[in-house]
């Protein structure tokens, strides 16, 4: 699992270099606007292969498609530090989002691979293996844009990738096709069926929605808090407030053991909860003490990172042989959260301020409250809303394997 965690730090670290846009406008000798097209395009890609490429591994075996996809990745990443044009970088940019999508081809075989106590340890480690490449990749490209030239990010990539798939090749156990039956065509309606029937699904759906629409408010308008009145801090110190975010993340893996002795329900309330503390704390005092950012810093992350293990596993206990699918819907909406709260909290930073994009991160964690109230703790598969067999907390091992045998939330 540590390698696995691994390999999502890696290939997570490909769609988070958006601190090196300028020295790119200056290299093609392209305008700021034009330039900004390469987060969108790779976005766009990641989109792209999340939907047509990640449930492939509900047909295929995964270890192959594992070593095809981070091969695919390595080649197009060269072609990015090689190249020349800028509309080759963008055409490159948009295929390499495609290809990075190891990391959701990963995640539901890491829950294939854990042991059914141990799901959501496994799932933890798989998450904050990403987050540190999100935040590793935004500290790094502080450094290089201040220091080095754009390229130099392409080749350590490369590497890192290149690293990544000779140890997948010596360790990453073979795993038969889950759906030999199903055809590509019949993986990508049954997502469709599996979105609109499936009211776990759809509930940890709208939930991460709310929730990376909140991430990703704190992320891009933290940077016009710090580069703004009272604090006036360089890119390079901006960029280091991801090494902030890398302590919550690191507590992730060690919350996880905790998530597996949880009702699911509660695993999700918990990080919830104290996510709209947090961003209280960020509308009161984001603008006037440095200290609140910190903490706030730190807890967002730390409670992204629990409350996403604990949904994953929740999803995941809908169908063993559609986990791929599953976790792509999944995905998707975490995608088209941290769109929505990229763009919402862009301007309504610039026309409020940010005590008011704060409070609009404080309402889409209430939001995400409410979405989870709308079903209680123990509400069988099936049931839309309601509650339905008391409020017990912890998880009794015996009724686990019972219920998820009849297909119930809890796994």
């Amino acid at each position: 699992m540590q390698l696995l965690g691994f390999v999502r730090h890696s290939v997570g670290s490909n769609l988070t270099f958006q601190p090196l846009l300028i020295q790119l406008s200056l290299y093609f000798n392209v305008s700021y606007e034009e330039v900004s097209r390469v987060p969108t395009l790779l976005q766009a890609g990641y989109a792209a292969g999340v939907v047509l490429v990640s449930p492939l591994g509900d047909l295929v075996p995964r270890r192959p498609l594992l070593l095809g996809v981070v091969l695919a990745d390595i080649c197009f990443t060269l072609g990015l530090a090689l190249t020349h044009s800028a509309q080759v970088f963008e055409a490159l940019s948009f295929v390499v989002g495609i290809t990075s999508v190891a990391p959701q081809i990963l995640t539901p075989f890491a829950a294939d691979l854990a042991p059914e106590n141990r799901r959501a340890s496994a799932i933890s480690i798989i998450f904050a293996g990403l987050l540190f490449g999100i935040l590793f990749a935004r500290v790094l490209s502080g450094i290089v844009a201040e220091f080095s030239t754009w390229r130099i990010i392409y080749y350590i990539d490369v590497g890192l990738l290149t690293a990544v798939l000779i140890t997948l090749y010596f360790v990453v156990p073979e795993h038969p096709a889950k759906n030999k039956g199903l055809t590509y065509l019949n993986i990508l309606t049954s997502m469709l069926k599996l979105s609109t029937t499936e009211p776990i699904l759809i509930q940890a759906s709208l939930i991460t929605f709310g929730s990376n629409a909140c991430y990703m408010n704190f992320w891009v308008t933290l940077t016009f808090i710090l580069g703004g009145s009272p604090y006036h801090y360089s890119t390079l110190v901006i960029g280091l407030f991801g090494l902030i975010g890398m302590f919550g993340v690191s507590m992730g893996p060690i919350l996880g053991r905790g998530i597996d002795r949880l009702v699911t329900w509660y695993a999700i309330l918990i990080p919830t909860f104290a996510m709209a503390i947090f961003w209280a704390i960020q509308t009161g005092a984001a603008g006037i003490n440095i200290s609140a950012i910190v903490i706030v810093c730190i807890g967002l992350d730390l409670c992204d990172a629990m409350q996403q293990v604990s949904l994953s596993t929740a999803v995941f206990s809908i169908s063993e042989s559609a986990r791929g699918r599953l976790n792509a819907v999944l995905i998707l909406s975490n995608f088209i959260g941290q769109f929505t709260g990229t763009a919402a909290a862009t301007k309504v930073y610039i026309k409020h301020g940010w005590r008011a994009s704060a409070a609009l991160g404080l309402a889409c964690a209430m939001f995400q409250l409410f979405m989870l109230f709308v079903r209680g703790p123990h509400c069988e598969r099936h049931t839309w809303f309601g509650f339905q067999g008391g409020w017990e907390w912890k998880k009794d091992e015996e009724e686990v394997q019972e219920k998820v045998k009849h297909g119930s939330i809890i796994a």
